[in-house]
């Protein structure tokens, strides 16, 4: 007999799903890690996210990287997209944007190790790339954290969405 992965999941598959344009993390929602006994990355490519700047209310575009490895609880991708969604007439600096969906996702999850990286396209010459970064205190995932911040972006990636 399978499983009902969903049975706590009000927005996947719903027709009247409402999108938020200001600032929501109440329409976040989870469901339970089915392979708790193993460590594995979860990685999100979203390449549409937008902000507007708190000055200029100017947009901002960028891609994120949210990689994390779950624990009990994961993250749903439609929840997840319409969060980030939900950004969009949030006016915030680059660093912090990034800085409170990691909050937002740490309180929603409680993951063992998170990262997130934005590559905003550039404006006025400059692109501005965040990355932040958390481990759960006490454990390997905390000196994890530690290692990957301290050697992070020693050998820079292509950057393509630029």
């Amino acid at each position: 007999m399978s499983e009902d992965y969903t049975k706590d999941l009000s927005l996947l598959g719903s027709q009247e799903v409402k999108y938020d344009f200001d600032y929501n993390p109440d329409v976040l929602e989870t469901f339970e890690n089915k392979h708790q006994d193993r460590d594995y990355f979860v990685k999100f490519n979203c390449p549409e996210f937008t902000t507007l700047c708190p000055i200029t209310n100017q947009p901002d575009f960028a891609t994120l990287y949210i990689s994390y490895i779950p624990d009990i609880r994961m993250v749903e991708s439609k929840a997840l997209k319409l969060y980030l969604f939900s950004f969009r007439n949030h006016g915030g600096f680059h660093e912090n944007s990034v800085n409170m969906i990691m909050d937002d996702l740490i309180e929603l999850m409680d993951p063992k190790y998170i990262e997130i990286w934005g590559k905003f396209t550039p404006r006025g010459g400059i692109s501005i790339d965040p990355f932040c970064n958390y481990g759960r205190a006490g454990t390997k995932y905390e000196r994890m954290a530690e290692h990957r911040m301290m050697n992070h972006d020693m050998y820079p990636e292509h950057v393509d969405n630029r």
